[in-house]
């Protein structure tokens, strides 16, 4: 009897838990169908009748789908190589001997520690020398380097690969990147797939490195057009509008975290097995 008991209680909390989480989002939505007069001068989580003067505001200062556009751009590649290069460094570590191997991880593992900004100047320096400014290809390709991820996809690594797998494919005369596509990956998919969603969400909400290196208003990625729509002289009517890019801005997050729960989920095994 204590044991439901507790188990109810348990459920109480973490649905009262949900509900907290939920009311961020809500308000969100609701704000997007209100005035900014109102919106500043109330508070509630009726929606309102300001909906499509906010849509409207919105492309007043930009297209809201070319900025969707764009961010996709940047977004789905950085996240793509971010993911597949991290887990073949992260199975080269883990898995192979060689001279400098702790060297390499330390040296991984200190850079996890230095924070982005600190290197901005000099990045963006080299950016200019290629003459690579107002391009895409400096917000893609840095990608591949990502230290945290595999950082974490090496330590997941260890943690669930059965040497036995390897040896088994060696013998059976499968090649190093045969095995790494069919029977490591496999095995990495979920811990892959947990980093690709916080790949996509810093990329896709990444603002800064966008702002410095994009010069042509029609290459903004949305972040940097809701900083416009939000430094605009008129804020006060514009909050609205800027509640409504922004509920439009986490659709595809929202997307990407549906489609990619389900690998979390699965059990390593399973995935392998399917292989």
């Amino acid at each position: 009897m204590a044991g439901k008991v507790k188990k109810v209680v348990l459920y109480l909390v973490l649905s009262l838990l949900a509900v907290v989480c939920m009311v961020p989002f809500l308000l969100m939505l609701v704000n997007a169908t209100r005035s900014g007069r109102e919106i500043m001068t109330s508070f509630t989580l009726i929606p309102g009748n300001s909906l499509k003067d906010n849509w409207n505001a919105v492309f007043g200062f930009f297209n809201l789908f070319q900025g969707l556009w764009n961010s996709f751009k940047v977004a789905v590649p950085a996240t793509i190589l971010t993911s597949y290069f991290s887990a073949l460094t992260a199975y080269a570590l883990a898995v192979y001997k060689f001279k400098g191997k702790n060297i390499i991880f330390y040296t991984i593992v200190i850079f996890m520690m230095i924070p982005g900004q600190l290197s901005l100047i000099g990045f963006y320096n080299l950016v200019s020398g290629l003459k690579m400014i107002d391009s895409y290809v400096p917000l893609i390709i840095p990608a591949i380097a990502a230290p945290g991820t595999v950082f974490f996809l090496k330590q997941y690594l260890e943690s669930v690969l059965p040497m036995s797998l390897l040896e088994a494919a060696r013998i059976d005369g499968a090649k190093e990147i045969t095995i790494f596509h069919k029977i490591v990956f496999p095995i990495m998919v979920p811990g892959v797939a947990t980093m690709a969603i916080g790949g996509f969400i810093g990329n896709w909400n990444s603002y800064l490195i966008p702002l410095l290196l994009l010069n042509t208003p029609r290459k903004f990625t949305l972040p940097v057009m809701i900083a416009s729509l939000n430094a605009s002289k008129d804020i006060g009517t514009n909050q609205g509008a800027i509640y409504m890019a922004l509920a439009v801005s986490i659709v595809p997050i929202l997307i990407v975290f549906c489609f990619c729960s389900k690998y979390i989920i699965s059990s390593i095994s399973a995935g392998s097995v399917k292989e």
